[in-house]
């Protein structure tokens, strides 16, 4: 099998959720899977349409009624005949078989061979996804609304993922280089906007090359395991980090603007995201102030997020008693203790995990020098 459509195109198509769990319903190792497996290796090619039969039935033209449970190897047996076969909306069920579909003949399609032309077309009059396996050629294409995407072969895509791995490492060690740096300045009190907006860009990148090898995992099923782990184990703490340094720096601190700059920040445009500009305006600061010379203060959560055993509702409390991080290690172990939830003992596991903080960010940045 082989990928249709261009890197961008595939890009697109790939942070589709809907494609998404369309790839989870036929990677490998799932059921549905097991079943196109069987048509394809005896070529005789299918037409599979899932859905609801409520909102597919006005397209049918003749057929069986099955209304049986789902099994390869009965998937595998419908296929045989010419017509469509029409799976519930979870794939656990084989509706109907043999049906003649008829979408309207006034959809423009694209496609060229009768069976992937009438897919194309009951994907956009229905919604439905629409699987076509080619009867002469190792292809299956899936069908989304309109949108296709042909799978790939395990290898194909492992091809994609590993080295996809291999850059996400070298962005995440990046990341790490200037996070560090940045806690050193804020233990300093030395940060400038443009500091902390370097990693914010990097932990969106890292952010993005993730969820692009989460991509292939799904469409791998059982083969991407250990690609899976890998990913997990590069990305601990990865997205509290990012979501901290927002909290820290967002000059509007309400809960509402920070999930809307963590959203808006997701569907910002990769030439957005490399201008520092807009991403000063993002976290409301006016895009165009040097952001080499502009000074600002952090309030805590991201250094405080990083002392063991700390419960992230104690750091908004403490946060908010004592407004920045400055304030936070100039205060008193009296101030401390007095915060809701903090207390004599997690006070001094506070001080104490700030301190070790410092000593390893110290050696960290000696390390990377």
């Amino acid at each position: 099998m082989q990928h249709a459509g261009d890197e961008v195109a595939d890009l697109e198509h790939r942070q589709e959720p809907r494609l998404v769990k369309a790839l989870e319903m036929v990677a490998p190792g799932s059921a549905l899977r097991e079943g196109i497996d069987h048509i394809l290796h005896a070529r005789t090619g299918a037409l599979i349409v899932i859905g609801s039969n409520d909102d597919l039935s006005f397209l049918y033209s003749g057929g069986i009624k099955i209304d049986v449970d789902y099994t390869p190897a009965l998937l595998y047996q419908m296929a045989k005949m010419d017509g469509a076969i029409v799976l519930s909306e979870n794939a656990t069920k084989i509706g109907w078989a043999n049906v003649q579909l008829m979408p309207d003949p006034t959809i423009l399609s694209l496609e060229t061979g009768t069976r992937h032309r009438t897919a194309e077309r009951v994907s956009k009059q229905t919604g439905a996804l629409v699987i076509a396996v080619s009867q002469r050629r190792d292809v299956v294409s899936l069908y989304i609304e309109g949108g296709k995407y042909v799978l790939e072969e395990i290898p194909v895509v492992l091809a994609k993922a590993n080295p996809a791995l291999a850059t996400l490492d070298k962005y995440r060690t990046r990341l790490e280089q200037v996070s560090t740096r940045l806690t050193a300045l804020e233990f300093e009190g030395g940060v400038t906007l443009h500091d902390v907006l370097t990693v914010l860009q990097r932990a969106e990148l890292v952010t993005r090359m993730a969820v692009e090898i989460e991509r292939y995992i799904v469409e791998l099923g059982t083969e991407g395991r250990l690609i899976e782990m890998q990913l997990e184990e590069t990305m601990v703490g990865a997205a509290g980090d990012k979501a901290a340094l927002v909290h820290d720096y967002l000059a509007d601190p309400s809960e509402e603007g920070f999930a809307m700059v963590l959203d808006q920040l997701a569907r910002l445009p990769h030439e957005d995201l490399l201008d520092f500009g807009r991403l000063a305006e993002l976290l409301g600061y006016d895009r165009k102030l040097n952001t080499l010379d502009h000074p600002v203060s952090p309030r805590g959560y991201r250094i405080l997020g990083r002392v063991p055993r700390l419960p992230k509702l104690v750091i908004h409390a403490i946060v908010r008693e004592f407004g920045g991080l400055d304030e936070i290690l100039a205060g008193t172990d009296g101030e401390l203790e007095a915060v809701e939830g903090v207390g004599d003992m997690r006070a001094k596991d506070i001080r104490e995990g700030l301190r070790r903080l410092q000593e390893i960010n110290l050696v960290d940045r000696y390390l990377q020098t």
